[in-house]
C-alpha cells in the first residue's frame, strides 16, 4: 500500500475545488475536500492533514480566522490560494504563520512546487526541534524518520500517516510512558483531548502490522489507565 501525503483543499467554489482536487490526485496525493470553515477546522484536527490548501473567502468564517486557530497548536503547513492580491493581504497572512501565499489564478507546476517546499522545511524543521532524523531500531523493528516509513524484519509495516506519527513519537520517548492526553494532543489536536476511542483503534491497527502476536507485544506497550511505551533501542 503506498502511503501518500495527505492535503486538506479549503475552497468554497467548487469549480475551484475540484481542479485542485485533479491535480492533486494526478500527483499521487491523498485528497480531503471542505468547502467552509467550520468544517475544516473539523477536519484538520480530526485527520490531521500533511499540508491544508486554504482559501481566505469562506462563507462562513474567513480564512484568516482558520489560520489564527490552527497555529495556536500546530505548525502544520499552510498555503495560502487566493483570489486577494492586495500586499496587505500577504503580509498578513504570512504574518499570522501561512507558509505561503498564491494569489488566483495559478499554475500547477507552481502549486505542485510549493505544496512539496511547504513540506520538506516543515518536515526538515521538525527534525532540527527534536523529530529525530535517522532511524530507530528496536529488535526487527526499524523507524525511519526521514522517509517516514516503518520496517519489520525487513518489510514494509505500511502504516497510514497517522499510524507512522504514533510510532515515530513513541519512538522518540522510547522507554517513557506515553500519555494517552499527550498522543491524542500531539497527532489530533486539542479538539480530541478527551476521545480515546480514536487513539485505541490506531494503536490496534498499528500492532497488526508491526507485531507478531498483538496480544503479546514486542515494541509498543499499554501502561493501563496511563498510556503507551515503546521498547527502548537496541
Amino acid at each position: 500500500m503506498e502511503v501518500r501525503d495527505r492535503i486538506l483543499i479549503v475552497e468554497d467554489d467548487a469549480s475551484i475545488r475540484n481542479f485542485l482536487r485533479a491535480i492533486l490526485e494526478a500527483n499521487h496525493y491523498e485528497v480531503i475536500l471542505s468547502a467552509t470553515g467550520a468544517e475544516a477546522y473539523s477536519l484538520i484536527t480530526s485527520r490531521c492533514p500533511d499540508l491544508v490548501i486554504l482559501d481566505l473567502g469562506l462563507p462562513d468564517l474567513d480564512g484568516m480566522t482558520i489560520l489564527k486557530r490552527v497555529r495556536e497548536w500546530t505548525g502544520m503547513p499552510i498555503v495560502v490560494v487566493s483570489a486577494r492580491d492586495h500586499e496587505r493581504d500577504k503580509v498578513d497572512a504570512l504574518d499570522q504563520g501561512a507558509d505561503d501565499y498564491i494569489t488566483k489564478p495559478f499554475g500547477p507546476s507552481e502549486l505542485l512546487a510549493r505544496i512539496r517546499t511547504a513540506i520538506r522545511h516543515y518536515r526538515a524543521a521538525g527534525s532540527a526541534e527534536g523529530t529525530r532524523s535517522g532511524v530507530f531500531r528496536a529488535g526487527g523493528l526499524v523507524v525511519d524518520y526521514d522517509k517516514h516509513r516503518a520496517y519489520v524484519d525487513g518489510r514494509d509495516a505500511n502504516l497510514t500517516q497517522n499510524e507512522f506519527r504514533l510510532v515515530a513519537l513513541l519512538a522518540k520517548y522510547a522507554g517513557k510512558v506515553m500519555t494517552y492526553d499527550f498522543l491524542i494532543r500531539e497527532i489530533w489536536g486539542p479538539n480530541m483531548e478527551n476521545n480515546n476511542r480514536i487513539l485505541r483503534v490506531n494503536m490496534a491497527n498499528i500492532r497488526r502490522k508491526v507485531e507478531e502476536n498483538p496480544a503479546q507485544p514486542r515494541y509498543i506497550f499499554t501502561e493501563i489507565g496511563v498510556g503507551y511505551r515503546m521498547v527502548e533501542p537496541d
